[in-house]
Parts: C-alpha cells; sequence; structure tokens
C-alpha cells in the first residue's frame, strides 16, 4: 500500500491522471495503513493545530505509528518528516497558527516535485498522509494520490472556499477577529464624522465580507462575486445616509474586488466626506479558535483516522447539514461553491 505507480522513466502528466477510489476497490486487498502522515499547507487558519492533535491521538488510538511534516509539501519533498506523539500536541488546541508549519512550494505544483514528494513518503513508509488546507493543498494532495499516495483532505482555510464542504477550518475565527475589529473602527469613525474603508480577506470568495458586513451593519458590502457601480453602489448609500443625519458609514472591500485606500480617496473626492482605509489583513489568520474551530477541527480529524482506519482512502473530510462526512477527492474537486443569491439579497435588504 501507499507504493509508487510511476517513475521517473514512465511519469505521465499527473492532470490527466484518476485518483484510485477506495469504494470500488475490495478492501480486503487493501493492507491496513501502519504509519500515517500529517502536514497543513498554504495559508494558515485557526484551528489547524486542534486538527493535528485530533489526527495524531486519534491515530495513536488506533494503533497508527504518527508522523509530522514540516512546512507542507515544500517540507514533504525535503524530506522534514518526524515521529509524533501524545506529547507532540499537547497545549496546541487552543493556539492559533500551526505548530508544524505551512509553506507555499513551487516545486511541489510541477509533476517531478509530486513525485519527489511521494518517494519521501515510501522513504518514511508512509502508509497514508493527512493534509489539511485549502484548495491548492487539496490539488497536491490529489496529485499525490493520482500516482498511488493514499491520501485524506481536511478543509483548513479562512475563506470558506472549498466547494465539497459547507465549512472550513479557521472561517468563524477570521469572521469574529475582522467583527471586533470594525467594531472598534465604527466607534473612532462615528467621532470624527467618517467613512471607514474596511478591506478584509477574500481573493476570489466574498464569504468573510459578506457576512462581516451583515454582522456590522454595513453601509456596503463589496464582493468579487456580485458586480458593482460605485456611484449607485457606495456613493449614493452613503449620501443618502449623510442625508437623513447618518455621522458615520463603513464599506466593507473583499481584498479580490479593490483595494480600500483606492476606494476610500474616490468617497472622499466625490463627497468630501472624510475617509480612511484599513487594511485587516493577517490580523484575520492569526488568534485563539473559537469553539466552532475547535471542535469542528477536532471532529474533522477523527474522521480522517476513521477513514484510513476502515481503508477508505482518498477522501476529503467534509461538513454537509451540520454533520461530519467525507468525499472522493476527484468528485469534491469536480465542485463548484458560491455565495446563494438569498443571502446576497438580504443583505442588501439591511443595508
Amino acid at each position: 500500500m501507499g507504493r509508487l505507480l510511476y517513475d521517473e522513466s514512465n511519469l505521465p502528466e499527473i492532470n490527466t491522471l484518476v485518483a484510485p477510489n477506495y469504494d470500488n476497490i475490495d478492501k480486503d486487498s487493501v493492507e491496513p495503513a501502519k504509519r500515517v502522515g500529517v502536514l497543513t499547507s498554504g495559508g494558515d487558519a485557526p484551528g489547524m493545530n486542534a486538527a493535528i492533535r485530533a489526527v495524531v491521538r486519534a491515530g495513536i488510538n488506533a494503533g497508527f505509528e504518527m508522523y509530522g511534516v514540516t512546512r507542507g509539501f515544500h517540507g514533504l519533498w525535503k524530506g522534514e518528516i518526524k515521529p509524533l506523539d501524545g506529547r507532540s500536541v499537547s497545549e496546541t488546541l487552543q493556539r492559533g497558527g500551526t505548530f508544524l508549519m505551512t509553506a507555499r512550494s513551487k516545486t511541489f505544483t510541477t509533476d517531478q516535485g509530486v513525485l519527489k514528494g511521494a518517494r519521501m513518503m515510501e522513504a518514511y513508509e508512509l502508509d497514508a498522509l493527512v493534509v489539511i488546507g485549502g484548495d491548492g493543498s487539496y490539488k497536491g494532495a490529489r496529485a499525490l494520490a493520482r500516482i498511488g499516495m493514499p491520501v485524506i483532505g481536511i478543509p483548513g482555510t479562512i475563506d470558506n472556499d472549498i466547494a465539497s464542504t459547507e465549512y472550513t477550518i479557521g472561517y468563524d475565527t477570521s469572521m469574529n477577529t475582522a467583527m471586533q475589529c470594525i467594531d472598534k473602527l465604527r466607534d473612532t469613525a462615528s467621532s470624527h464624522e467618517r467613512c471607514s474603508v474596511i478591506e478584509v480577506m477574500g481573493r476570489h470568495a466574498g464569504w468573510i465580507a459578506l457576512n462581516v458586513g451583515i454582522a456590522t451593519g454595513a453601509e456596503s458590502i463589496l464582493i468579487p462575486e456580485v458586480p458593482y457601480d460605485f456611484n449607485r453602489d457606495v456613493l449614493r448609500v452613503i449620501l443618502d445616509g449623510r442625508n437623513t443625519g447618518k455621522k458615520h458609514y463603513i464599506v466593507i472591500v473583499a481584498e479580490g474586488v479593490g483595494h480600500a485606500d483606492d476606494i476610500a480617496k474616490q468617497i472622499e473626492e466625490a463627497t468630501g466626506i472624510e475617509s480612511r482605509p484599513t487594511i485587516l489583513g493577517h490580523l484575520q489568520r492569526g488568534g485563539s479558535p473559537t469553539l466552532r474551530d475547535r471542535a469542528t477541527a477536532s471532529l474533522m480529524g477523527i474522521r480522517a483516522i476513521d477513514c484510513i482506519k476502515d481503508k477508505r482512502f482518498n477522501r476529503l473530510i467534509i461538513e454537509k447539514n451540520g454533520k461530519i462526512d467525507d468525499i472522493d477527492i476527484e468528485e469534491g474537486l469536480n465542485m463548484t461553491k458560491t455565495i446563494t443569491q438569498d443571502l446576497i439579497d438580504n443583505a442588501k435588504r439591511l443595508g
């Protein structure tokens, strides 16, 4: 199990392959796992440590030898792999970030880089690899699966933009961090009769911006999924508020839409209202995870180990209808996800 199907002499283009679906394989023909690795990849998200902890502790309880890969896929192809035990994950549940660290690897985006990572799995005799991260991390996991290395994916990204799951680890903490910052900015904006333009994370997805905008009573919310007219959707809304006696204004901008400083400048030039930009940036990635992120990460980590125990590999752990489940990796990565029109319409009704 977990043996390379290809080497340098016969390695096809990995994106032309399909990962084996273990639902269609006789389980008796699959050797049980003995050694399991875990890594975090891409952008860090609060709750990743809770997920690592659950994977390690549940894995040990299942009789597996557990290994941690430092610095994600970059560390995998370089062989930065070490044993983990119960003490290794003590006092990590409440910590933000990831103690295994994370990185983005240009090498691993190539077929040869993926092959190097698979060779390191073989060198350390890892029978399965648990990958905690976002969409890019999932694609790296799928590439390993397509050349014969069993994987399990756990969704860890603040953007909540993984199509196969309703919720991703880190999303709740990130939104609460942004909400608390915006509440503080509102206090000072109302003291000076200002407009605060706040840029939140979300290069391709507006989940954070939309929900935080609703929660903070923003006058205008700009997200990548919805085209907007600056005069109608920003200036007119602010001016209508001023003309009815309002003394402060909040505009929430997802980073994929535009820059807060440019938008603030346009608002001030057009209206004469003092406008200040604020970019929350990596503040949204840090901090102790909320109860929801700790609990969800823990349950997803347990589910990942259950999949490995049951010889169901190449799966993505998901939340569906409030319950933790799993789905085939190829099926999951072929799914799409977008913000519903109902949520967009409701945000406009409150604006």
